[in-house]
């Protein structure tokens, strides 16, 4: 005798509202559904249901700031449906923007949004983990659609004072010219993301050139974000690839945008994503999709103590400062904070200067 068990469903609808009372709209979900929030924090609620399979978030917001729909959307089962529908919208003409391990809503998140023709605002996404702190939330510039200008905050947003509000980011994608510089004042953006730049056929000038410039306008402690599609062994020829991969027309080595990355000066680089299938095979060709960051260096000034719990002796990181186990180091702040946040207190404990444990 075999028992069915129930099957978790692959797409769920999410709808956010702008709610001018959290609690009182928490209570009243939790009597219409019959269930508490699926996660509660004093400015965010989320609510999962199974029947219908529905995620609805609540944000605070002004009352009659910009109505009561902040935006709509479906969370996939995964990076693939994520990628094909993203795929199949582009190839329809949707234009969407696109936005990886986003930190917002108390999770992590890797998205896309779109506009419909009115403005309504549609986000696709999946979640990567839950975090115990809000996060940053969206690029301003990915959920405004074009012509309009906010009139509330972003979803995930609590919009800070106009002092505090951070530097946009800049961003280059595959099939655009890669200018020759970027027209941007120094150190004037948190992000630089370059989404397929080196799968076209640049000169290693080129290359060198275009990340220069990204570490010039990037402020300290910036973001660099590097999107390709990577290859276990020289091509002699352009792969001939469908969809959106068409417009590839060079496929690096895995090693070579590492190298570039590090020798530009960036520091606390990672490999977010190279799995072990690759997305396309050609003439006996491994080609994956790779995603790194690496971080601009941070002026001198406030820092703090971090502790390397183990399992190794000793690490290294790219500045060449070494972590040996159960001792403590003194880094620069945004440094810490990186190890804090990636490492989740698994390997590196975070203390502030006065020897307390960083919250």
């Amino acid at each position: 005798m075999s028992v069915a068990l129930p099957v978790a469903p692959a797409i769920r609808f999410h709808l956010s509202l702008n709610v001018s009372d959290l609690a009182r709209s928490v209570g009243f979900y939790r009597t219409l559904f019959g269930r508490e929030p699926a996660k509660l924090r004093g400015d965010y609620a989320k609510f999962e249901l199974d029947d219908p399979p529905v995620v609805l978030s609540l944000e605070p917001a002004p009352p009659g700031s910009s109505g009561a729909l902040n935006h709509l959307g479906f969370r996939m089962p995964g990076a693939a449906a994520l990628v094909a529908m993203q795929q199949r919208l582009e190839g329809a003409g949707i234009r969407s923007r696109r936005e990886e391990g986003v930190e917002c809503c108390y999770a992590r998140q890797t998205k896309f949004w779109v506009h419909d023709p009115d403005g309504t605002l549609w986000e696709i996404y999946t979640l990567d983990g839950d975090l115990d702190h809000r996060g940053a939330g969206q690029d301003m510039e990915a959920v405004v659609a074009p012509g309009h200008k906010p009139e509330a905050p972003a979803p995930g947003h609590t919009i800070p004072p106009a002092a505090e509000v951070p530097p946009p980011a800049w961003e280059h994608r595959l099939g655009e010219p890669v200018p020759v510089s970027v027209p941007l004042a120094d150190g004037s953006v948190a992000e630089v993301r370059l989404r397929g730049s080196f799968n076209l056929p640049l000169a290693q000038e080129e290359k060198d050139r275009l990340l220069r410039e990204a570490a010039r306008v990037l402020r300290p402690g910036g973001r660099l974000f590097v999107h390709v599609l990577v290859a276990d062994r020289c091509s002699s020829a352009p792969p001939a690839l469908p969809g959106p991969a068409a417009f590839v027309r060079h496929v690096p080595l895995e090693s070579e945008p590492l190298r570039l990355v590090e020798a530009a000066g960036f520091q606390g680089i990672r490999l977010l994503k190279l799995e072990a299938k690759p997305c396309f095979v050609r003439d006996g060709i491994e080609m994956r999709e790779m995603q790194l960051e690496g971080w601009k260096a941070s002026e001198p000034g406030r820092g703090a103590t971090v502790l390397y719990k183990g399992p190794f002796r000793q690490v290294i990181d790219d500045t060449g400062a070494v972590y040996r186990r159960g001792e403590r180091v003194m880094v620069d702040a945004s440094a810490a904070e990186r190890l804090r946040q990636e490492a989740g207190g698994e390997q590196v404990l975070v203390l502030a200067a006065n020897g307390q444990v960083k919250p």
